[in-house]
């Protein structure tokens, strides 16, 4: 039995990647690199031929200088061959790096296998609580027109300010750079309103209008970032996982062959 890794294109991996995320049921926080030209390299993954599943590579933006591999599938009955599937993908790809979310189960054995020094870049969130918060003062509304530099029209519906004496004491939206229904939050507030619960009360009710509107929020943040932790916790989000990178250790060619 041989297994490889071939170079393809987008269109031909479009299944798997759906079967991918139909496993994975939550936020895939690289999603949208698949749709920017010249962002990823794509592999169709073979077993004595014929194909089991997809791998895929991040070769542009912050990857430009370390290729990274970020999706990794193959089908339940090719299983028994993850390992050399992935040691194919990765001497073919010659990826020097893997990046996956934690909460992938095969991407996370990979990773640990494959990579090095394996460090976490980000805190994933998913929402579990609704909560009530009403900070003394503040209230939420839907940003003015022209309110928030460089958002748009079409996604000012999407967005939300927090309000306290007729001042914006803290803003935020929701990002849709990633697999749908889920939506990322993001939030800002004002320094000299720091430390009054304005962050937490903003999240909770942009958690609404994403639900509002049919999606799932979800939200990450920097691992030493305690401050923002304890924000999120504090609006009903649950950590999930982390987004894990490693360098990829040397790998010799025993995939060739099994």
């Amino acid at each position: 039995m041989t297994v490889d890794a071939i170079h393809t294109t987008g269109d031909s991996i479009a299944g798997w990647r759906d079967l991918y995320r139909e496993e994975m049921a939550c936020q895939v926080v690289h999603d949208s690199i698949h749709a920017r030209p010249g962002w990823t390299d794509e592999y169709l993954l073979r077993r004595d031929g014929a194909s089991v599943g997809y791998g895929s590579v991040a070769v542009a933006g912050p990857w430009s200088e370390a290729h990274a591999i970020y999706e990794f599938y193959v089908a339940r009955e090719a299983r028994q061959h993850l390992f050399p599937l992935f040691e194919a993908l990765v001497v073919t790809s010659r990826a020097t790096h893997i990046e996956v979310q934690s909460n992938d189960v095969l991407g996370l054995v990979m990773c640990h296998a494959f990579a090095g020094s394996v460090t976490s870049e980000s805190i994933l969130f998913h929402d579990r609580f609704t909560t009530a918060l009403q900070p003394e003062g503040a209230t939420f509304r839907a940003p003015h027109a022209g309110e928030l530099d460089d958002v748009s029209a079409s996604q000012e519906p999407w967005h939300g300010v927090v309000e306290i004496e007729g001042a914006v004491a803290a803003s935020g939206g929701i990002l849709f750079h990633y697999n749908r229904p889920y939506g990322d939050i993001y939030m800002q507030v004002e320094e000299r309103f720091r430390r009054r619960g304005l962050g937490a009360f903003l999240v909770q009710e942009l958690k609404r209008v994403a639900y509002a509107g049919g999606h799932i929020p979800a939200v990450r943040c920097n691992p030493s970032n305690v401050a923002s932790q304890r924000t999120l916790q504090r609006a009903g989000f649950v950590p999930c996982g982390h987004i894990l990178t490693g360098k990829v250790a040397e790998v010799g060619e025993s995939h060739r062959r099994l």
